[in-house]
């Protein structure tokens, strides 16, 4: 199912510090715009009930669950709230197996080639490349030379619409977007310019 979700749109939205009485509307806009997969952030305020919202508020094909995830105990709380997606932003294997036990798709973040084999035998879906100021263009094209074609990998950290083209041209998968995308306190109409303007350049370079 993620995978669908990522071929459709291979951008993750990054609600992090986003309350439950404003995720909806929000939600709603990025799924208009074409967002399919959605997390909220566990160091977010009440974000079990905003994972909650999210996932009886828009239609199946978006996938919503939960991102900065730390704990076993964690995976449970985002599997009751509804969550279909564990990211964290480390790769520790017994988080990613109990994702996968719970039968949700788990993307580690990873910022070496052996922490990306690593998730791999573990049984992450996604290789989230975090942070990717740090790791950067090149360090995709080399992944991208042997970690097969089959495996996403999404740069997350400082991405935007202007920056995703040399990305996409070294091999990556598709991003997550935090704060340019979405910030706390930023109105829902805001979020739905800056939705599009993610799309439309998505649309140009993918």
């Amino acid at each position: 199912m993620l995978k669908k979700a990522m071929e459709q749109c291979g951008m993750i939205a990054i609600l992090r510090g986003v309350h439950p009485g404003e995720v909806a509307a929000i939600g709603m806009a990025l799924y208009a715009a074409g967002f399919r997969v959605i997390e909220v952030p566990l160091n977010s305020p009440e974000p079990f009930e905003s994972i909650r919202i999210l996932r009886t508020t828009l239609a199946a094909d978006c996938i919503v669950g939960a991102g900065t995830v730390l704990t076993l105990s964690q995976v449970a709380e985002v599997k009751n709230a509804g969550g279909e997606i564990i990211v964290m932003p480390h790769s520790d294997a017994a988080i990613i197996s109990a994702a996968k036990h719970a039968g949700m798709a788990c993307a580690p973040g990873v910022a070496t080639v052996t922490e990306a084999f690593a998730a791999l035998a573990a049984g992450a879906d996604v290789l989230k490349m975090f942070p990717a100021e740090q790791l950067g263009p090149s360090v995709v094209k080399a992944w991208r030379a042997v970690i097969p074609s089959s495996v996403a990998l999404v740069p997350v950290g400082g991405i935007t619409p202007e920056n995703m083209a040399p990305y996409i041209a070294a091999g990556a998968s598709g991003f997550g977007l935090g704060s340019a995308l979405y910030k706390p306190g930023m109105q829902v109409e805001q979020v739905r310019q800056n939705a599009a303007q993610f799309i439309a350049a998505w649309q140009a370079v993918s």
